[in-house]
């Protein structure tokens, strides 16, 4: 059932992530609707701790976004004409948490631990992705995943070392931030290890699909996406089961 008085906090939280957002610059007023919409159902069907985990990947995209942020532009490779993402990107990125939320609401898991690790492993993805493709674009060493021929940085299904080692490291933290966020405990459980994998594996996975079907315009980029996270959920419900 739905509560009230979490759905109160979950809009104010929203709201002024939303303004915040687009008054610092890291979304256009589409994206800040768009991140307001999600959010809300995110928090209200999901929990606070989802919300939170959702929130820490936000500043995580925009920290990664203006690394280094004129060079890209002198590169004609940045996000938007000052790092800001539309609509797209928050639907992209945020779909498939949202949806994640939304199923188990219906199935009656809001909050569970399996529901959770789904939803911490597609936040996972989004971030390890958002990453390495940030980092990546910097890269003089890019190679493509499926033949590892060199290819000019930022080219579809391009992996670098340090696009990779950014990925790794950002499916970590996310997943750290998530496991705090959302279950409160410490030492970190071994499960944690299925959405750093998922997070890892879902950024791989993006990359060959980049090679492949986006190169060849048979996906988009947030098709891509969106896919891929929704991949790395499913997988981690899967481990779950098998593994408890």
């Amino acid at each position: 059932m739905l509560d009230p008085g979490n759905i109160a906090l979950v809009i104010t939280l929203c709201a002024l992530l939303s303004i915040l957002s687009y008054w610092f610059g890291l979304l256009s007023a589409s994206g800040a609707l768009a991140s307001f919409a999600v959010g809300a159902i995110i928090g209200s069907f999901g929990t606070v701790g989802w919300l939170l985990t959702l929130i820490a990947f936000v500043f995580l995209g925009f920290l990664v976004t203006k690394y280094r942020f004129q060079a890209k532009k002198r590169m004609n490779v940045q996000e938007g004409a000052k790092g800001e993402r539309t609509y797209h990107n928050v639907i992209a990125n945020g779909l498939v948490p949202a949806a994640v939320a939304v199923v188990s609401f219906a199935l009656g898991q809001q909050g569970s631990e399996v529901a959770s690790l789904a939803f911490i492993s597609s936040v996972a993805v989004a971030a390890a992705d958002t990453t390495a493709s940030e980092l990546g674009v910097l890269s003089k060493n890019t190679y493509l995943i499926t033949t590892g021929e060199k290819v000019p940085a930022g080219v579809d299904g391009g992996i670098s070392l340090a696009g990779t080692a950014g990925c790794i490291v950002a499916s970590v933290v996310a997943s750290a931030v998530g496991w705090l966020a959302i279950f409160q405990s410490l030492p970190f459980d071994p499960l944690i290890a299925i959405p750093i994998t998922m997070g890892v594996a879902g950024c791989m996975l993006d990359s060959v699909v980049g090679a492949t079907l986006e190169s060849r315009g048979m996906i988009s980029k947030l098709g891509n996406n969106m896919m891929t996270m929704g991949v790395g959920s499913l997988l981690s419900t899967v481990l779950y089961m098998l593994l408890v």
